[in-house]
């Protein structure tokens, strides 16, 4: 769930460049022309500054590890490296080089998906060795891809044609093709997996029509419109944590909501004496005999729920979030705000905006300043342990591969990560939200 510029574009009016929320929603981290920033997003009267970071100037990819320390930079400065920090320690873990400038970033507890415009790589985030690079993909100059979050199962999705909106699935754990998604008729927009990893929702450059399919079999199980007058960008496609819904914003003032529910064939109540009954069983016996693509359109759903901004056309990124036992949509602009609103769940409609951050001039205050570098970290090894070296001192080495496993076609220069004398540790117990298996 990021929205940048591109790797060539010079921010926003405060200097903002790229914006994501974390894996669970609780995090917000921007990109500016000064460096990054993350933000805690647990409360609605109050935005926490965590952390500030000005030691790479004009970031356009900066995503957070769930609710750890390990964040992952690239700068406009050096698009093709990649820099993987523990900013508590104020240490650099790795950093890694590539062929070509890189568009995303993705990260779960098991693996770290680097993507560039006709490859993707495929880390191991506990030590950060590359895995698997896959060569030859279609053409995909924004980087859309999406990683499953859940520590079961690391789907990775990304697009199977340049020309088409196919979906390819490939299973990041046992490094293997799982299946391919015939999703839309054009080239793909957003794609975002749900908590769990077992549903995946799409959308087209043409950005009418979301679909949500089964994964891994990939079969259709929602499709909604989202409109029908006009082609839009979308920026951003997010599930609640517990998927019951999708939301999705685009370069329109618009955000629109959407409520995964089955229905009935006849889209309501059988026994529902309503008006608005007998007009739903009379249009799905019509659109037996009309065209495909009008009956297609007549048993679309419609957004469940909307949000009206102040501005249009500015990609935003938006998410579902429950904060303080309330469902939220939280929509992070380019001009610098993020925008809190409450969502009801049984009525939807037009969400009310209740409270809304400025995401420059938020400091620290005193007694929450960030913590002092330990001098002497853990020698334990964690769950996320791996290795650091001192962020000053730049990655120079690199060797030849081209194995089809661990590194690029024959020829390219895979750069090879310095390892520094002790390793840094990521404290899971308290910096890792549980662990819990959802069956969505």
């Amino acid at each position: 769930m990021e929205q940048k510029e591109g790797a060539g574009g010079s921010g926003g009016p405060n200097g903002m460049i790229c914006s994501s929320f974390n894996q669970d929603f609780t995090s917000l981290a921007i990109g500016t022309t000064n460096g990054y920033r993350l933000f805690s997003v647990t409360s609605v009267e109050r935005l926490e500054n965590i952390h500030d970071s000005t030691e790479n100037p004009d970031v356009y990819i900066v995503e957070r590890l769930f609710s750890s320390s390990l964040v992952v930079v690239v700068s406009l400065a050096m698009p093709r490296r990649m820099n993987v920090y523990h900013f508590k320690k104020g240490t650099e873990i790795c950093n890694y080089s590539y062929s070509n400038n890189i568009l995303a970033v993705r990260l779960n507890r098991q693996r770290l998906i680097v993507c560039l415009e006709e490859s993707i790589y495929i880390h191991n985030i506990k030590d950060m060795k590359l895995l698997k690079t896959l060569l030859n993909t279609p053409s995909n100059p924004t980087g859309i891809c999406a990683l499953s979050t859940n520590h079961s199962n690391s789907y990775l999705a990304y697009p199977g044609n340049s020309t088409i909106g196919e979906i390819l699935i490939f299973d990041a754990n046992n490094l293997r093709t799982v299946t391919m998604i015939p999703a839309h008729d054009s080239p793909l927009a957003a794609i975002t997996f749900s908590s769990s990893g077992t549903k995946l929702a799409s959308a087209s450059e043409r950005g009418t029509v979301i679909r949500v399919f089964t994964i891994p079999e990939g079969l259709k199980l929602y499709e909604f419109r989202r409109g029908m007058k006009r082609y839009v960008s979308i920026s951003s496609l997010a599930f609640s944590t517990d998927t019951q819904f999708l939301c999705a914003s685009s370069n329109t003032e618009t955000v629109h909501i959407f409520k995964l529910e089955q229905h009935s064939p006849s889209g309501c109540d059988e026994n529902s004496p309503t008006w608005s009954s007998y007009m739903g069983k009379m249009f799905t016996a019509a659109s037996n005999y009309l065209p495909s693509q009008v009956s297609d359109m007549m048993n679309q759903d419609r957004a469940f729920a909307t949000v009206r901004l102040s501005m249009t056309g500015k990609k935003n990124v938006c998410c579902l979030a429950t904060i303080q036992k309330i469902p939220r949509l939280l929509v992070a602009s380019s001009e610098g705000h993020l925008f809190v609103y409450n969502v009801d769940p049984q009525d939807g409609g037009e969400c009310v905006l209740v409270k809304q951050h400025r995401l420059f001039g938020v400091v620290q205050e005193e007694n929450e300043a960030a913590p002092e570098p330990e001098v002497n970290p853990p020698a334990s090894q964690s769950y996320a342990a791996t290795v650091a070296k001192p962020s000053m001192v730049p990655s120079s080495s690199a060797v030849k591969g081209y194995s089809e496993d661990g590194g690029a076609k024959k020829g390219e220069v895979i750069p090879e990560h310095e390892f520094a004398a002790s390793p840094v540790c990521l404290d899971d117990e308290n910096e890792f939200p549980p662990v819990s298996i959802q069956n969505n």
